[in-house]
């Protein structure tokens, strides 16, 4: 079996001083505001500019590919969404201080899901932010290798990681095992969508309990759909609230909402398992995930 999977080690170093310089050389109207390091997530370090801005620069070469996507796709889809979304404000180039495309972008008002929760009334702004969302995606869109993929691809590492969990917390239990099971059995998606591929509490933006905006689009690609109405258990407090999420969506396939649980399943666990390794907000985020797959509805 693979091992717990860690966040990956940054390949530049990238501090205060680093971004200050980019902007005095390519964008020195903005190079005098003030400037704050906020994030190092996966994929990308991120520094709050002012107070309306960010600037979003990849930490390591397997993301470069992500960031300009988001620079390519990110502007022609925004304006169709009912939540606000970092759309790419200027266009950073590789020079002799980083080596890699990066992105201004506007700064979003909110904290994390995970830290301040959506609440329940939600459920149908969360509902329309997908439905607008999963429109047929063009010929040259992106795909991604490990989302918005039939959901036999994940059958392996997914198996794999719930057997280790199993040794470890009572939500890898047999209800999740079944659900799995059905929803491998689900017939695939007809048809390929726009997709955000992430969309994990850490990645939706909440004040006063009200979805504010949807960020960390790295893994945007065409897909199947049920990769992000996975969120729905992710993200919303209760059953009635997934009900309600799930009827305001509107008509699709039972299989799809079969292949919905799949997705949660599989991004569930994975916060779990790499949470439990060292990022205690993933696994308590995969940990919420697994109790709402296990209430229902499913």
């Amino acid at each position: 079996m693979s091992q717990i999977t860690r966040a990956p080690d940054a390949e530049v170093v990238v501090d205060i001083e680093t971004v200050r310089a980019l902007l005095r050389t390519q964008h020195p109207d903005l190079s005098d505001l003030s400037l704050q390091e906020t994030a190092a997530g996966w994929d990308n370090f991120m520094f709050r500019l002012g107070e309306g801005m960010s600037v979003r620069l990849p930490r390591r070469l397997a993301s470069v590919a992500m960031l300009e996507h988001e620079q390519c796709w990110l502007p022609a889809i925004a304006p169709q969404l009912p939540v606000p979304v970092p759309s790419p404000l200027r266009i950073g180039k590789p020079n002799d201080q980083y080596p890699w495309p990066w992105s201004i972008v506007p700064w979003l008002p909110g904290e994390t899901a995970d830290l301040a929760p959506l609440t329940a009334d939600q459920a149908k702004p969360l509902a329309r932010f997908l439905r607008a969302l999963h429109v047929a995606a063009p010929a040259d869109a992106p795909k991604n290798p490990a989302r918005g993929v039939p959901l036999q691809q994940r059958t392996i590492a997914v198996q794999e990681r719930m057997q280790r969990l199993a040794q470890k917390t009572l939500l890898a239990n047999s209800t999740v095992s079944k659900i799995w099971e059905s929803a491998l059995e689900a017939p695939p998606a007809e048809l390929s969508t726009w997709l955000h591929g992430d969309l994990h509490a850490q990645n939706v933006l909440v004040e006063d309990g009200k979805l504010t905006g949807v960020i960390d689009w790295a893994d945007i690609a065409a897909g199947d759909s049920a990769t992000d109405l996975a969120s729905i258990w992710m993200l919303l407090p209760t059953v009635a609230a997934r009900e309600t999420a799930i009827a305001e969506y509107g008509a699709v396939s039972p299989a799809t909402w079969s292949r919905a649980l799949g997705w949660a399943i599989n991004l569930g666990t994975l916060l779990l398992e790499t949470g439990l390794a060292d990022n205690p907000r993933h696994a308590k985020i995969g940990e919420l995930t697994l109790q709402r797959i296990i209430e229902g509805p499913h």
